[in-house]
C-alpha cells in the first residue's frame, strides 16, 4: 500500500515540474523587478524606481514565482539567472 502510494506522489510531482521545465518567458516589467531585487531593493524602492506601487510589484513576483515554479524571490533570482532570463 505504501508502495503504491510512494509512485502516485512521484507522478504527481513529475507532472508538475512538466509545467515547470516548459520554455518560460517574463515580462520586462518581470525582469525589471527581479534584476532590482536581485540588487537588494525591497517593493517599495523598486515602486519608487518604476514608478509604480510596491503592490504591483509585489503582483509581478507573483507571477514570477507563479512561471518559475518557486517560492520566494531569492529563489527566483536564482532561477532566473541560471535560465538567462535576466
Amino acid at each position: 500500500m505504501a508502495c503504491l502510494f510512494h509512485i502516485a506522489l512521484a507522478e504527481i510531482a513529475q507532472a508538475s515540474n512538466s509545467s515547470c521545465n516548459s520554455k518560460v518567458t517574463l515580462s520586462d516589467r518581470e525582469k525589471d523587478c527581479l534584476r532590482w531585487a536581485a540588487e537588494g531593493k525591497t517593493s517599495w524602492e523598486i515602486g519608487m524606481i518604476l514608478k509604480i506601487s510596491d503592490n504591483t510589484a509585489n503582483f509581478h513576483f507573483k507571477n514570477v514565482n507563479r512561471k518559475l515554479c518557486t517560492t520566494n524571490r531569492t529563489q527566483a533570482i536564482v532561477k532566473a539567472v541560471r535560465h538567462n532570463l535576466i
